[in-house]
């Protein structure tokens, strides 16, 4: 059984939690910078990055999170995403860098524009089907060579990895398929 952070500052960082435990390993509620000594990975959920940003400023995060990478693996959605990348628009600040991305916000609009719909995944090797939650989601818009794409949408890459940094345009906590958190744990707490 493995500790899994889950950043408690903004966001749905419960259904994350929720979705943890189902996999037996215990989630920890990250909500200051030298909790993250405690967990072997984090997951930091969507929100709203910009809140999120000032946030991170606030309570210390970005070395944190920049020296944890180093050694542990974390896992970004939505906003997590955004703020991994390398580059986002319309922020503050540059994001963390720590993954080879850039990111375009709310690239398929507000709110009302939230959708769901049938994503590939190709987790180990094998594509399949995976109900992918959108809302006010970010579209990846440049992969670095270094960056795996693990899902799209059509054409659009929509999870992409690169060392030990897994990020998700979509939520994969507000479904009840586990095998994206599961996918996570198995294979980057082995590295």
């Amino acid at each position: 059984m493995k500790n899994i952070g889950i950043l408690a500052l903004q966001g749905d960082f419960a259904k994350h939690a929720d979705v943890i435990q189902q996999l037996s390993h215990t989630p920890v509620q990250i909500r200051i910078p030298e909790m993250l000594e405690k967990i072997d990975a984090l997951i930091i959920p969507g929100g709203e990055s910009t809140t999120l940003q000032k946030l991170f400023t606030l309570h210390n995060f970005d070395r944190a999170l920049r020296d944890f990478a180093q050694k542990k693996p974390i896992m970004g959605t939505c906003a997590g995403l955004i703020l991994l990348a390398k580059n986002a628009d319309r922020l503050e600040r540059p994001p963390l860098g720590l993954i080879d991305i850039d990111a375009l916000r709310n690239a398929y609009g507000r709110q009302k524009e939230s959708f769901f719909d049938h994503i590939t995944i190709t987790l180990n090797g094998t594509a399949d089907k995976y109900q992918g939650v959108f809302i006010r989601a970010p579209k990846i818009t440049r992969l670095g060579v270094s960056v795996k794409i693990l899902a799209r949408h059509g054409q659009d890459a929509v999870m992409a990895a690169s060392n030990r940094i897994l990020v998700c345009t979509f939520h994969p906590e507000l479904t009840d398929d586990t095998r994206i958190h599961h996918y996570f744990v198995q294979t980057y707490l082995s590295l």
